[in-house]
């Protein structure tokens, strides 16, 4: 079966193989493999070791992003976020619900924010210490570039709070260039192409050590996820972890690197999420975002408004014939998703394409652009 979800996405077997065995996670030759992780997922942030630390937290992506906020930002203060997306939104409710002030910078959810509207937002709320923003909005594909509006962010003496999720590993980041950046978040699925089931942050020690009690939350404190490190060794667990998706995500950076890391996993997106545009535009599909604001993790176009389209029809025609679609969309207006991450290249987009075109004719969907 060919997944082309932004999320869990298509794995390499040597990936899922390794799910196979049962592991404790205190077991010492399991802690040292634990160990020897976290220097690699510094370095995957673009951190330095001894300055920034890899913060692994068991989880979904959406848990680690309130474990950000609840650790950098203190309760009652407030945040300003970037809210151009419906993942955007989430990260909002995730703030407010976990008793911070959002401060919303509202924009449409088919462009990137402009940096000067960014920057005009922190001049009117000098009492904002924070932004978070949402790197990659996986509801539309669009960027929010931290190496563009990060500067502003460190003009403007402020933090970031940097959610990369559904970006990380393909979208060019360093920590060590930019000081401004309280945290970055991940995932062990997306763009390393791990299993689901560990969120990772990655943070300037110093900076973590500043924020030491504000979580209000056990379970949630990053800081306290790297005390309890120093306290009971770097391959040491506050909880049972899911250690198989933990070592599943090491074999994924294994095959990353051979893969020539970021600047490489990048190039095989770009492809995907061209040969995405023009294939879709080429069976008459309206995109939901310009090319030139369409990054390379999900493809996003209208729905078709023929009387004979049927998505949820579409979603099983699709799957009978081997490739499954996300059936959720988080825009306005229906849209459809189709992902550009995960282990695929060009011949599978090609198959998917082809496997649409013969379905969109079985359906009778000759009308497929939306008005």
């Amino acid at each position: 079966m060919l997944i082309l979800l932004p999320g869990p996405v298509q794995t390499r077997p040597e990936v899922r193989a390794v799910m196979s065995d049962d592991i404790a996670p205190w077991d010492d030759d399991f802690r040292a493999e634990y160990a020897s992780m976290r220097p690699r997922i510094v370095a995957l942030a673009g951190g330095v070791e001894g300055e920034h630390v890899s913060l692994p937290l068991p989880g979904c992506g959406h848990m680690v992003v309130e474990a950000a906020i609840r650790t950098f930002v203190p309760a009652g203060e407030k945040v300003l976020v970037v809210q151009n997306g419906g993942y955007a939104d989430r990260l909002a409710r995730l703030a407010t619900e976990a008793g911070r002030v959002v401060v919303p910078l509202h924009g449409p959810d088919n462009l990137p924010m402009p940096p000067e509207k960014l920057a005009e937002a922190l001049a009117a709320n000098p009492d904002v210490k924070s932004v978070a923003i949402v790197v990659s909005e996986t509801g539309t594909g669009i960027v929010n570039d931290p190496n563009i509006l990060g500067p502003v962010i460190r003009a403007a003496g402020r933090r970031l709070i940097c959610d990369a999720v559904s970006g990380f590993g393909a979208l060019p980041f360093r920590m060590s260039e930019h000081p401004e950046c309280d945290v970055v978040v991940f995932t062990s699925n997306k763009c390393i192409e791990g299993l689901p089931g560990f969120g990772f942050a990655v943070a300037p020690i110093k900076r973590l050590e500043e924020c030491a009690g504000n979580a209000g939350s056990w379970v949630m404190d990053l800081a306290d996820v790297y005390r309890h490190a120093l306290r009971d060794g770097w391959g040491s667990f506050r909880f049972t972890p899911a250690v198989q998706a933990l070592r599943a995500f090491r074999v994924a950076m294994d095959l990353y690197d051979a893969e020539g890391g970021q600047p490489a996993r990048l190039a095989r997106y770009e492809r995907n999420r061209d040969a995405w545009y023009d294939g879709l535009q080429a069976l008459g599909f309206r995109p939901y975002v310009e090319r030139r604001d369409q990054g390379p993790i999900v493809v996003v176009v209208h729905q078709p408004e023929d009387p004979a389209w049927d998505f949820a029809r579409f979603l099983k025609l699709m799957k009978a014939r081997g490739v499954i679609v996300s059936l959720h969309f988080t825009t306005k207006t229906p849209t459809m998703r189709l992902a550009c991450i995960g282990a695929i290249d060009e011949r599978d987009v090609a198959f998917a394409l082809a496997q649409m075109k013969t379905v969109l004719e079985e359906m009778g969907v000759g009308r497929r652009a939306a008005a």
